[in-house]
């Protein structure tokens, strides 16, 4: 492997990457690598996978389902986690006439 072509190569695809952070699309490798999941990684290491032969760059319109998607799965996290702060306390109807009791002589 000649490493001045490699590298040359991978300084002239980084330079060419626009985004800081760009979504790749893996490609198929003999090593395992499943094909066709995006991700978006910083330019450097979008560049190194796309040198290798590991991903190529997303397409426009692949690039903006994927941050879709992930925006989708932002807002279902933070509902959840809002969701699991909320507390709820149950009070027997007994107790409740005792404390609207309490409340009432305490105003009159």
């Amino acid at each position: 492997m000649d490493l001045r072509a490699y590298y040359r190569k991978l300084r002239e695809v980084e330079a060419s990457l626009t985004e800081e952070y760009p979504v790749v699309v893996s490609q198929e490798t003999p090593d395992g690598g499943k094909a066709g999941v995006p991700n978006e990684v910083p330019r450097a290491v979008a560049a190194r996978m796309i040198v290798e032969g590991k991903a190529r760059l997303a397409t426009e319109e692949e690039a903006r389902e994927f941050r879709k998607q992930l925006e989708e799965a932002r807002v279902r996290a933070e509902r959840a986690a809002a969701a699991s702060r909320i507390q709820v306390t149950v009070i027997p109807e007994a107790e409740l006439k005792a404390l609207r009791g309490m409340l009432e002589r305490s105003k009159g």
